[in-house]
């Protein structure tokens, strides 16, 4: 399906051919939120806030890192947030699934596993959003839920709407799906609360910047090395997230010889995928690293990546959590 990504991005003919498909699809959204707003179906309010961090377009975003550093600093605001998500790709036995630092990557999913591991959170996956949060609450004393994505899963009553954009594809040729990347019209960004940029070139008010320490081996987490270690040396590169372009060209940008290995989002890992002939390093990111440690290598290396964000943000979340009168 690359091809029809590509052509999202870039001028292509295919976009009138599926012009009146995207012209259909606005209209079942747009009935289908009516209809929640309206009360035809059916809403579930939380007894307590619920972030939603979603976005509008396909494809990686920066969903988890802001997942992540937003849990991070609730929790060190003095509040205890629980984590709730539809788990794409999960196999668990029975939902909703409590997702554990020791879960199996292949129940939990790879997304939440990783949150899970981050933030000591509890996490709870359920493709039926409200049923996790309220399976999330009945076991734990969490008094603000985080909803990794889920900003058109309309049946989970929200109080706070965070979209991520990215700064370097933005929105494409705005259209909706099929013929453009959006699950939602353009519009919908005025109606949510913060909208947040991940990446440079954007004059936005808040932005997100993604930093890195150092990497770290697979099979002996112990070992370490600065991010520029692989400077002008040749590696293997693969990943299996949103927008694999932006790590392989993060990696350029250190002056690495890379040989790109891109796979679809939430692709689950196989030794024989990994086994390129020859012993040069493999880098990957750590969302692809949860689903390669059972046959890791020594030459294995993933990058951990934190989120930097104006502090203005976190204050502005925090005063419509203590806003009574919100929601």
């Amino acid at each position: 399906m690359k091809w029809l990504t590509d052509s999202w991005y870039q001028k292509h003919p295919l976009r009138w051919l599926l012009l009146p498909l995207s012209f259909l699809y606005r209209l079942i959204i747009l009935f289908r939120k009516q209809a929640y707003q309206r009360d035809i179906l059916t809403r579930h309010k939380m007894p307590v806030p619920v972030i939603i961090v979603g976005n509008i377009s396909v494809g990686g975003t920066g969903k988890t890192p802001f997942v992540i550093w937003l849990a991070e600093q609730l929790q060190l605001a003095g509040f205890h947030p629980g984590i709730i998500s539809r788990g794409y790709g999960s196999k668990a036995p029975a939902y909703p699934f409590e997702v554990k630092a020791d879960s199996d990557v292949r129940e939990a999913g790879d997304e939440p596993l990783l949150i899970s591991r981050r933030t000591a959170c509890p996490v709870v996956i359920d493709p039926n959003r409200s049923q996790a949060a309220v399976h999330l609450l009945s076991r734990h004393h969490c008094d603000v839920l985080i909803s990794d994505d889920g900003l058109q899963h309309y049946a989970l009553q929200r109080d706070i709407e965070i979209t991520l954009v990215d700064s370097e594809r933005r929105f494409g040729n705005k259209l909706c799906l099929p013929a453009g990347p959006l699950r939602e019209p353009m519009s919908r960004l005025k109606a949510v609360d913060f909208v947040v940029h991940n990446g440079d070139g954007s004059s936005q008010l808040y932005q997100m910047q993604l930093n890195a320490d150092a990497w770290i081996n697979l099979k002996d987490p112990e070992k370490r090395l600065p991010v520029n270690a692989f400077a002008e040396k040749e590696v293997h590169a693969i990943a299996g997230i949103g927008n694999p372009q932006r790590f392989f060209d993060r990696l350029c940008e250190h002056k690495i010889i890379v040989h790109p290995h891109a796979f679809v989002d939430h692709h689950a890992y196989r030794v024989q995928d990994l086994n390129f002939g020859d012993d040069l390093p493999l880098l990957m990111t750590e969302k692809d690293a949860v689903k390669c440690l059972s046959f890791a290598q020594e030459n294995y290396w993933y990058l951990p990546v934190s989120a930097h964000i104006d502090a203005s943000l976190l204050k502005a979340i925090i005063d419509k959590l203590k806003d009574p009168s919100h929601g």
